[in-house]
C-alpha cells in the first residue's frame, strides 16, 4: 500500500473517533492554543515529515502516528504545565481502552506521548520513528505566525509575566530547530522551508526582547 492510501486507512479507522474523544476532554478548556486545530496540525506536518520515510510504514505504525498527534497534548485540558505529557499518556490509555485496545500493545505509543514534553532532548532514552515524527511535527507547530500566538498563549497560561517570555521562547525554539535540522540534514528543502517559518518567530521575539529590554 502506497503512503496516502496507508494514512487514509489510519484515518478512516481512528479520525471521527479521536476528535469525538479530544472534544469530550477539551470541553471546559480554554487554552486556544493547543485545541484541536494544533492537534490536526501536528498530524498535517507528519504526514508532511512522513514523505521522507522509507519505507512506506504499515498500518500499526500508521496507527500509533495519527493516534500520538491528536492525543500527545490532551493532558493540557488538566493542567497546562510544561510536564503534561503523563495527563496526555494516562487519557491516551483511557481512550484506548474505550476503543477495546489493550494498552499493554501500545506501550512505545504511551512513551512517546508522556516524554514529548521533552523540548530540550536532553537524557532522552526514546529512540525510533514514533517519537522522532510526534515530536518534530508538534515543533513545527510551534514556528511561524501561529507559533508567535501558540507561544503567547501557553505562556500567559502558565503564568509567566509577559517580560519574561521572550527570552524563553527563543531558547525553547531554538531547542526545537536544532533538534529538527539535526535530524532532516539530508534534506534540505524541507529544512529551508521551516527554517524561514522559524526565523520569522525567532525575529519577532528578538524585536520584542529589545524593546522590552529599553522600557
Amino acid at each position: 500500500m502506497n503512503l496516502p492510501d496507508t494514512i487514509k486507512a489510519a484515518e478512516g479507522r481512528y479520525l471521527a473517533t479521536l476528535e469525538s474523544f479530544f472534544n469530550d476532554k477539551w470541553r471546559d478548556a480554554r487554552l486556544w492554543s493547543h485545541d484541536l486545530s494544533h492537534h490536526l496540525r501536528v498530524w498535517q506536518y507528519a504526514q508532511e515529515l512522513l514523505r521522507f520515510s522509507d519505507p512506506v510504514p504499515d498500518d500499526y505504525f500508521m496507527d500509533k502516528l495519527l493516534i500520538a498527534c491528536y492525543l500527545h497534548d490532551i493532558g493540557m485540558a488538566e493542567d497546562p504545565g510544561e510536564k503534561h505529557g503523563i495527563n496526555s499518556r494516562k487519557l491516551c490509555e483511557e481512550f484506548l481502552v474505550g476503543i477495546n485496545k489493550d494498552p499493554g500493545d501500545f506501550a512505545d505509543l504511551l512513551n512517546v506521548i508522556e516524554s514529548h514534553d521533552n523540548k530540550s532532548y536532553a537524557g532522552l532514552s526514546l529512540h525510533g520513528s514514533l517519537f522522532l515524527l510526534l515530536s518534530v511535527a508538534d515543533d513545527l507547530d510551534a514556528f511561524g505566525y501561529i507559533g508567535i500566538y501558540r507561544y503567547i498563549d501557553i505562556y500567559l497560561a502558565r503564568g509567566i509575566r509577559p517580560g519574561k517570555i521572550a527570552p524563553l521562547v527563543l531558547k525553547n525554539a531554538a531547542s526545537r530547530f536544532e533538534y529538527f535540522e539535526r535530524n532532516f540534514r539530508n534534506y534540505p528543502e524541507l529544512i529551508s522551508r521551516h527554517r524561514q517559518r522559524y526565523y520569522l518567530l525567532r525575529d519577532f521575539f528578538q524585536n520584542l526582547e529589545s524593546e522590552l529590554s529599553r522600557i
